[in-house]
């Protein structure tokens, strides 16, 4: 569930940034990974979309634990 004062735009940019994981944006805003993707899947071009899933599929700071 998310918090009441979190934008889709402050989600974005937390997703957008490398060093934040997605652990710490659910912890942040109420928003799990899946509604992250979601999130970004919606609000980005389709291109940028599946770079920013490239750059992140594997990495170990968007999924490390807070």
């Amino acid at each position: 569930m998310r918090k009441e004062n979190v934008t889709d735009s402050e989600i974005i940019e937390m997703a957008w940034c490398d060093k934040t994981s997605f652990d710490s944006i659910e912890f942040i805003t109420g928003v799990p990974e899946k509604d992250v993707i979601q999130l970004m899947r919606k609000n980005m071009k389709p291109s940028s979309f599946r770079m920013w899933r490239k750059r992140v599929s594997g990495r170990n700071a968007k999924h490390g634990k807070l």
